[in-house]
């Protein structure tokens, strides 16, 4: 009864971290790619520490979400900017282009890496607005 109970308690307490899970968005539209790599190191830290990930890429930064996107290796992990975005991403993280950046980058819909899509502007500004979502700029 003891160990029921126990689990009970764990189970009840984890998932109420999840439902309490703060909401973030991270928008990232540098061309540097040392500042497209920590946007997406904090991001995957704010993940581990429990945040709710969206995350907005326009202007070079979107061009992370086309397929085969390559770059520059960081150190000390030896990783691009590309597949810490694809880490995120595997790790619950929404990621979307801005609305500009499609017609005006000569991509397609059909280039973005699966799970990507454009941004619908009045949903985006929608979510920016919610009172206790943290937006991060880079």
């Amino acid at each position: 009864m003891k160990k029921a109970l126990i689990a009970l308690t764990l189970a009840s307490s984890i998932s109420v971290a999840y439902a309490d899970a703060l909401p973030v968005t991270v928008i990232l539209n540098s061309a540097s790619t040392m500042t497209q790599g920590i946007a997406m190191v904090l991001t995957n830290q704010i993940q581990a520490q429990g945040g709710q990930v969206q995350i907005l890429l326009c202007d070079k930064a979107g061009d992370l979400a086309l397929k085969g996107a390559g770059g520059e290796k960081l150190k000390p992990q030896d990783v691009t900017p590309a597949q810490l975005l694809d880490g995120a991403m595997k790790k619950g993280a929404t990621a979307s282009v801005c609305a500009l950046y499609l017609p005006n980058s000569g991509n397609t819909p059909e280039m973005l890496k699966d799970g990507i899509v454009a941004a619908k502007p009045d949903a985006m500004a929608r979510s920016l607005m919610e009172p206790q979502r943290k937006v991060f700029v880079f």
